[in-house]
């Protein structure tokens, strides 16, 4: 258990050393107001606590990426374990943190916003578009998903259909909601389960000395899929998510403080990798390797792989907790999923969301596009996904990487990761049915070199923008709190 125990210990260490890194470079404004008081309207925009917002946020990034994505990744072998570390720490935590800080020095907005100030205003419709269809992909993934896990918990004596149905009522209820009258008084509780759940599945493993295997380079996939770019796209919320980029946002609006910052985005992220190795780590020990793995996957899916894994370690009784607190986490992010789409749109379109007949207007034409989303397969769901998810990322990575610039800081931090993560996703869809089907080494090239010409075209808009002075926070200075 040395690289399991050895990546958990790293990636709290990565909490303390380089967040704090992170958190310099961006240079925190502890008196500067937030978005929370200057914006407040008492729906979207409102104080909260850290602990309340830090776990609003774990629960609102997690999903079933941590879990459901290092399962599938564990077919890979230990190799997976270094990926969420490293990824975690250098890549995921960065991208969640600047998203977050970026959004509050600007009125709390939404990536396609902040992609059309800093990347210009194609990309504003571009990223509006995409991050659109991509909370979609999630809440419908996120609905699927829940809604498999507990009828396999009741053993069908309630119908699919039924657990779907009461899954969209919640969540339409969710996002029409002010934000502290569901999310804000529920998270905390499933945020509790949550952990419990996961530390439970951790301490069976070390009690029964799960034979966890050690750090090697090999690829273990029963089907010699390849390692890049297929681990960087199938372990992403674990890993890096830019899913996130459309979450942080609306904690970025219940924020009270800058300095919050590195334990709500960084942090939290931090908390998901953490739960992707706990998961990763259960996947490769118990099943008689990838081979066994493999076959449980095809057969039963991921769900499966999660019902024996947390009965196998916990019995009946705690497996069945362990059960509920996965099936908490998609549901977590699917209501979320929604209420971030219902705000991207209302910004987009100058739509005011104070009156529910409003939010009602935007949420019902969401609602119905993803219950006609629930028809298609999940693993066909799950591949578009990915690369919209991961493709995501590179978008708010690139956005973190000019704010930076033009603020004459440290934007490598971003940049480096934003650009693996490029070639990973450019590579993907080159190479994957779900897109070109290029032979791979044809895809690697064309994956270069439209790398390299987006990354020269990054330079060039980036030394622009620097000139042009362009704003890099909303002017608050007009701005008094009510007594």
């Amino acid at each position: 258990m040395y690289t399991f125990l050895a990546g958990i210990l790293l990636l709290i260490i990565g909490y303390f050393t380089y967040g704090k890194i992170v958190e310099k470079i961006f240079g925190v404004k502890e008196e500067r107001d937030t978005p929370a008081y200057t914006s407040s309207d008492g729906v979207d925009y409102m104080p909260m606590s850290t602990p309340r917002n830090s776990l609003i946020q774990l629960l609102n990034i997690a999903g079933v990426g941590p879990i459901f994505g290092p399962i599938m990744g564990a077919l890979y072998g230990p190799v997976a374990f270094i990926w969420i570390v490293v990824g975690c720490i250098f890549a995921g935590a960065v991208h969640d943190y600047l998203t977050g800080m970026i959004s509050i020095r600007n009125r709390g907005a939404h990536l396609p916003e902040l992609a059309g100030k800093f990347l210009g205003r194609f990309m504003k419709h571009v990223v509006n578009g995409f991050a659109v269809l991509l909370l979609l992909l999630v809440a419908t993934v996120f609905v699927t998903a829940p809604a498999d896990l507990l009828y396999n918990l009741m053993n069908g004596w309630v119908a699919l259909a039924y657990i779907i149905g009461a899954i969209f009522v919640y969540y339409l209820l969710a996002t029409l909601l002010p934000i502290d009258k569901i999310i804000g008084r529920v998270y905390p509780i499933f945020g509790a389960l949550l952990v419990i759940s996961a530390i439970g599945v951790a301490v069976g493993m070390i009690v029964t000395g799960a034979p966890i295997p050690e750090l090697t380079l090999a690829n273990f996939h029963p089907d010699n899929a390849p390692i890049f770019p297929l681990l960087f796209l199938t372990i992403s919320c674990g890993a890096i998510s830019g899913f996130h980029a459309t979450q942080t946002p609306i904690i970025s609006r219940t924020t009270k403080g800058e300095k919050q910052g590195r334990k709500i985005f960084y942090g939290m992220m931090i908390a998901e990798g953490i739960i992707a190795m706990i998961w990763a780590a259960a996947a490769m020990s118990l099943f008689d390797g990838p081979v066994g793995l493999n076959e449980l996957l095809n057969n039963g899916g991921t769900a499966a792989v999660v019902s024996e894994a947390s009965t196998l370690m916990l019995g009946a009784i705690g497996g069945t907790l362990a059960v509920l607190g996965v099936i908490i986490l998609p549901i977590t992010s699917g209501d979320t999923a929604f209420r971030s789409a219902r705000m991207i749109i209302a910004d987009y379109i100058r739509f005011p969301q104070k009156k529910i007949m409003n939010r009602l207007w935007i949420a019902l034409p969401l609602f119905a596009i993803s219950i006609a989303l629930t028809q298609i397969d999940f693993n066909l769901l799950w591949r578009y996904f990915s690369w919209a998810n991961q493709s995501t990322a590179v978008i708010a990575l690139f956005v973190g990487s000019m704010y930076l610039f033009i603020a004459k800081k440290n934007y490598w931090i971003a940049l480096i990761p934003g650009t693996f993560m490029l070639m990973a996703t450019m590579t993907y869809i080159l190479n994957a049915p779900i897109g070109f089907r290029l032979p791979m080494n044809i895809s690697y090239i064309g994956a270069t070199i439209i790398t390299i010409a987006l990354v020269i075209t990054f330079f060039l808009a980036a030394v622009k923008a620097r000139r042009n002075n362009i704003p890099l926070e909303e002017d608050i200075t007009n701005w008094k709190k009510s007594a």
